[in-house]
């Protein structure tokens, strides 16, 4: 084995030589590191929901109940990548909610009460910009068909999302160059700000690659916890544990 200041070298017994580059190695387990904790952090949730909802379940009828909604930040910063998507479109998704439960849904029951009432367009409708992100040929969409081929690039997503969506939906645009700007491939009209996207390493972002050893290693642990969240872990890319499996301690 040889070493370089940005490589090394091995010669296998067989007389095949392989040449390692620390940067992508560094890259790779950076990208492992964080889909476990990704996925970690999704299956305890879904724990906890579970147990939640088990425990204040009721069989008695319910006549009213009291919703609490938690709207998560909006993040518009001047870099603004996958994570910024996710969690505006978390947010995106959680105002539609609130303004169709507390501007329509309202107005309605006042329609119902005999109460006279001018219908009011409060204007806040957002499903041009959910659906540009979560319906077929989306962006999330589209992310998913790159991923799935060896060849695909930044460049080639960016391409994509330009041929389907510039010019055919009000929420897509390419943004404005500005100097001291950071760059930026596409920008979303958000209900709380135009948001400008780079989509440096996406695809590797998305394939969130999950190693089978240490997901093996997990489903043994000695922390009950962690044993039940990976009991029989499933191969990459399947669903996790079934409610029932996460019920059972």
């Amino acid at each position: 084995m040889l070493f370089s200041p940005s490589s090394f070298h091995l010669i296998t017994r067989h007389g095949q030589y392989l040449m390692y580059s620390f940067e992508v190695l560094s890259l790779q387990v950076n990208n492992s590191v964080s889909a476990l904790a990704k996925s970690i952090y999704e299956r305890m949730f879904l724990w906890m929901v579970i147990r939640i909802n088990e425990m204040l379940d009721t069989k008695n009828p319910r006549q009213f109940y009291i919703g609490v909604l938690d709207i998560a930040g909006f993040e518009i910063f001047d870099y603004n990548s996958m994570e910024q998507l996710c969690i505006n479109f978390t947010n995106e998704k959680l105002q539609q909610f609130f303004n169709h439960t507390m501007f329509v849904l309202e107005q309605e029951e006042y329609k119902k009460e005999g109460i006279v009432w001018a219908f009011i367009d409060f204007g806040m409708d957002l499903a041009a910009c959910i659906e540009l992100i979560e319906k077929p040929l989306g962006i999330f969409s589209i992310l998913e068909e790159e991923c799935m081929f060896p060849k695909a690039s930044d460049t080639s997503f960016k391409n994509k999302l330009y041929d389907q969506h510039l010019g055919k939906n009000k929420a897509f645009e390419k943004p404005k160059p500005a100097k001291g700007k950071a760059e930026a491939h596409f920008s979303l009209v958000h209900y709380a700000g135009t948001v400008d996207y780079n989509i440096t390493g996406w695809l590797d972002k998305n394939k969130d690659p999950l190693n089978d050893s240490v997901l093996q290693l997990y489903g043994k642990s000695s922390v009950k916890l962690m044993s039940t969240l990976y009991v029989a872990a499933p191969p990459e890319g399947k669903t996790s544990s079934t409610s029932k499996d996460l019920m059972k301690n």
